[in-house]
């Protein structure tokens, strides 16, 4: 039975996701002298509304939101959110409403998870990156004033609650790890608003895991994240049960990718996404994990020594969060 199950819990994703290695990608690697071994957990595959990481936070943010008696959710993020889309859905299935903040201009014609938020039914409001979190206070209170019992919902859903389902989500990853006997130098994936960081760090202090694991920083400079994500390590570490007060030294975070800022797609991200194309048939979005698995290419072929606890060839997993629908809006980005 999971250390875990104690927390309140909504099901909405298909789970285990895969684990499974990447023997073309790795020969690719191989064919230009890198010695290392890459395996990918899918969280791609979580199943709700063509799945991602957010699909496993609101598992358990819906669940508070049902506890609590609340009938609309309310959310922000940027106009091709992964996480506003995954909550417009789940908003959907559990039948509550679901209001979403976008930081931007409306485009001429939507496309990408833009569509999807729509076709999910959500209310869409409009406002600069800048005044999101204001403007989402302003709504809650709107909708109050309605009659409405609105559950706020942070950026990718990365609070204490929100995190906890990546805690979850390492018990799972390190239990298919032990049924192939595997053991892994490092975790890598994309880290921006926080959660799955935070939620890996403390599950893996809860479980007593020593594997590494190492954030790409999508949009922020090292410090930071760091301060930030040690943060929400610790309230999620409360949350679980086994407190701990982490420090942001002890926050694995490479901050070297952040190119021309975020969203901005470069050659970086190009490679990355055409490689993982077409060596394994994966899709990676331009934002989030094509930019994660570029660095995480670039250490490969330069300092893989810094990810080998061995001292040999590291064995590393990557973990894909998803956000293949973003890849229609970057079309012009991508060609």
């Amino acid at each position: 039975m999971s250390i875990f199950a104690h927390l309140p819990r909504h099901s909405l994703a298909f789970l285990p996701t895969p684990l499974h290695p990447l023997p073309r990608l790795n020969a690719w690697l191989a064919a230009q002298d890198v010695a290392a071994e890459v395996w990918i957990k899918r969280d791609d595959q979580t199943g709700l509304a063509l799945g991602g990481n957010k699909t496993r936070k609101l598992e358990f943010l819906l669940a508070d939101a049902l506890a609590q008696g609340c009938d609309t959710v309310i959310t922000t993020g940027a106009v091709q959110s992964n996480h506003c889309r995954q909550t417009a859905a789940a908003a959907a299935q559990t039948g509550l409403g679901c209001h979403l903040v976008l930081g931007g201009q409306p485009p001429a014609g939507p496309n990408g998870n833009l569509l999807l938020d729509m076709l999910f039914g959500a209310t869409l409001r409009w406002t600069s990156r800048e005044n999101r979190l204001v403007r989402l206070a302003e709504l809650r209170g709107e909708l109050e004033a309605a009659g409405k019992r609105p559950y706020f919902i942070t950026y990718g859903g990365s609070d204490a609650v929100g995190a906890s389902g990546y805690a979850v989500a390492v018990e799972e990853a390190l239990a298919q790890a032990r049924e192939r006997d595997l053991t892994f130098d490092a975790i890598v994936f994309a880290s921006s608003s926080g959660g799955t960081h935070a939620g890996l760090v403390a599950g893996s202090w809860a479980l007593g895991s020593d594997v590494p694991v190492i954030g790409i920083s999508i949009d922020e400079g090292e410090a930071a994240l760091q301060e930030k994500v040690a943060a929400l390590a610790s309230e999620t570490a409360a949350l679980l049960g086994f407190p701990r007060a982490f420090v942001p030294r002890e926050i694995r975070v490479n901050a070297e990718y952040l190119g021309a800022g975020y969203g901005v797609v470069g050659d970086l991200e190009r490679e990355a996404v055409r490689v993982m194309a077409q060596t394994e048939g994966i899709l990676l979005d331009p934002v989030y994990t094509g930019r994660a698995f570029g660095g995480l290419l670039d250490i490969l072929r330069h300092s893989p020594k810094t990810l080998a606890r061995s001292g040999t060839a590291p064995r590393v997993l990557f973990w894909h969060t998803g956000g293949a629908p973003a890849l229609f809006a970057y079309a012009a980005d991508l060609g």
